[in-house]
């Protein structure tokens, strides 16, 4: 499985490499929501976490699936705005005003992308702001992930000039609390390493260049397919005439483990790759645990599955229609992932929600070799 981004004919003075603060601040407040994902963020997420005034805290609750379950193609706006230069702004400020020259049809798309991740590579289709069928389809898939996703999901639908203000508010207010330091801290680094990587690139060519930025990425011998190799199949083009050429590798200091590839319909290409890989914490585990859970998770299907799960928490049918398998088989393949203790459920009203033990699977490998060597 892999996303592949096609760059035949793109001229090398198109690829570049940048940092963008409002990208890095999604990859923040994904942090502060699921901090089990970056166990080296521990220190920086509980005194951020602890310092949050409780109202601003509230509010990001609200629009949380935004960066929480998936990362919403909205904080690359620069990506995504026809005509636009396809690079980040300096400054937060510059990047919300690109945002906001964003159309209102491209923003309630990419706000809820959660609720189309199926149907993320396919693009077109009824627009839910247009049409009843998508816009009742999106509001039961937010629904399923709690109230204040439905609440903020019907909000957006209903009135998407006025989420767009409270929006950009919200992004700014977190600024003030608590980004502006933490970007101060962290550009000069990033900035040092995007200039670092454009001189690779410029000197030694595209593979190393890749090879630099992350073991996931390869590029064949012709330098007319880049493939990230990723549990997830999706493809896309850095010279579609419509948005304009380009491919940009943005960097990010708060994203490891995640390499992520926007790769929608519409939009300009870009790799967001994580600067640190801190070492996961270990524990204790019996060998005959240890070899019961890496046999659930052998399973082609049931590593797919992990895969949504580790992001959030979801029901049987949205599993189902996400990987286009029946209710009954993807019951099968967690009740083997909840035996191994990997799962673990929830009642969210009527809904029975399933997620991944990101602690527990976290230590396998520790657990492997203490195995091994026990």
């Amino acid at each position: 499985m892999s996303v592949t981004i096609d760059i035949a004919g793109l001229p090398a003075d198109r690829i570049g490499f940048a940092p963008s603060p409002l990208a890095e601040l999604c990859m923040a407040l994904h942090a502060l929501s699921q901090p089990a994902h970056h166990p080296g963020l521990q220190s920086w997420t509980t005194s951020t976490t602890a310092s949050l005034d409780p109202c601003l805290a509230d509010r990001l609750l609200e629009a949380e699936f935004m960066w929480r379950s998936s990362f919403s193609d909205i904080f690359m706006a620069f990506a995504g705005v026809p005509g636009g230069t396809g690079r980040p702004g300096a400054t937060l400020a510059e990047e919300l005003d690109v945002l906001d020259r964003m159309d209102d049809e491209r923003f309630v798309m990419a706000a809820l992308e959660h609720c189309w991740l199926a149907l993320y590579n396919e693009g077109g289709g009824p627009h839910p702001l247009k049409d009843e069928a998508a816009r009742a389809k999106a509001l039961e898939t937010a629904a399923a992930r709690g109230p204040r996703q439905l609440e903020f999901s019907t909000r957006l639908l209903d009135d998407p000039a006025g989420v767009r203000v409270w929006m950009r508010r919200l992004l700014e207010d977190c600024d003030e609390a608590f980004f502006a330091e933490t970007w101060r801290r962290v550009e000069p680094r990033q900035t040092a390493d995007a200039r670092h990587k454009t001189e690779v690139l410029r000197r030694k060519g595209l593979p190393s260049a890749l090879r630099e930025v992350s073991a996931a990425l390869s590029v064949d011998e012709g330098l007319t397919t880049i493939t990230a190799d990723k549990m997830v199949n999706g493809r896309t083009t850095a010279t579609d005439p419509l948005i304009g050429a380009g491919l940009l590798f943005v960097p990010t200091n708060f994203g490891w483990p995640h390499l992520l590839v926007l790769h929608a319909p519409g939009w300009r290409p870009v790799v967001h790759y994580p600067l640190d890989s801190p070492e996961l914490a270990s524990g204790p585990g019996s060998v005959e645990l240890l070899q019961r859970r890496m046999e659930a998770l052998a399973h082609p299907m049931r590593m797919m599955l992990c895969r949504s799960l580790a992001r959030a928490p979801y029901t049987t049918s949205e599993l189902a229609r996400v990987y286009g398998i029946s209710a009954p088989e993807v019951s099968r393949h967690l009740a083997v992932l909840k035996k191994a203790g990997l799962t673990h459920t929830r009642r969210q009203g009527r809904y029975v929600q399933h997620q991944l033990d990101l602690p527990v699977v976290a230590r396998i490998g520790s657990d492997f070799i203490e195995g091994i060597l026990r």
